[in-house]
């Protein structure tokens, strides 16, 4: 105990290890939200069966949930370093763009992988609400952004929570790749820690214990959001 509290307090690692929580925890949200308004269009595309689009869709989906995690990060990474210098270097935010890439394009990739699997949970949810209650809101004169809006959004919610849910476990899991590329989230932090200190063990089980308490606090969040959506549904019941 001695040993974990200097590591901790003394080498000023504790702080560290929050930074990087904060990384991972900002790293996940980011992607995980721009993944779902990137699947949600993409998701009714194929709900709709609109031509010609609904089998792109279903490319784009099967190509990155088949490819790793990790070389999407690597593609992404590597692949656009170029392009994203000489913009910054057009538009005259260079440095702050180089400080900046490994966190943006650490979350552009998570925002693909989350997006793919995503378009196919909401599609799911959408699937299930019955096609006469659509219909119905048609017959009273609804606009059809106001059937959108009123009637087929809440309900695909509601139906899509669990299997979102889902998918911000992996997401959250994910951000622990990036540290592949020298982002300072948790992961990289406590692979540092451990180089530095020697004392691999400690450090992985903290770092392991935090991704637990974000997993645990996230899944409760999930519950407390599942019974709000769920009152009038169970006593119908």
């Amino acid at each position: 105990m001695t040993d974990v509290w200097h590591f901790l307090f003394d080498q000023g690692w504790a702080l560290s290890l929050l930074k990087g929580s904060a990384v991972t925890i900002g790293l996940g949200v980011l992607g995980m939200c721009v993944g779902l308004v990137v699947a949600l269009p993409m998701a009714i595309i194929r709900w709709r069966e609109v031509t010609l689009l609904a089998p792109l869709v279903e490319g784009y989906t099967m190509l990155v949930r088949s490819i790793p995690g990790l070389l999407i990060i690597y593609l992404i990474f590597f692949g656009s370093v170029e392009a994203v210098d000489a913009i910054g270097a057009f538009f005259g935010f260079q440095a702050a763009l180089r400080s900046a890439y490994a966190f943006l394009m650490g979350m552009l990739a998570i925002s693909i992988i989350s997006s793919a699997y995503s378009v196919e949970v909401l599609r799911g949810a959408l699937q299930s609400i019955p096609e006469g209650l659509i219909e119905a809101s048609k017959a009273l004169g609804m606009p059809r952004h106001g059937i959108y809006l009123r009637v087929v959004l809440p309900l695909m919610v509601r139906g899509a929570l669990a299997g979102i849910n889902n998918v911000w476990q992996l997401t959250i899991k994910d951000t622990s790749l990036v540290s592949v590329v020298g982002l300072g989230e948790l992961m990289r932090t406590a692979a540092l820690a451990a180089g530095i200190s020697r004392s691999p063990l400690v450090f992985y089980l903290i770092a392991g214990a935090v991704f637990l308490l974000i997993t645990w606090a996230s899944q409760r969040l999930f519950v407390v959001c599942e019974r709000h959506l769920n009152r009038g549904f169970l006593e119908a019941r």
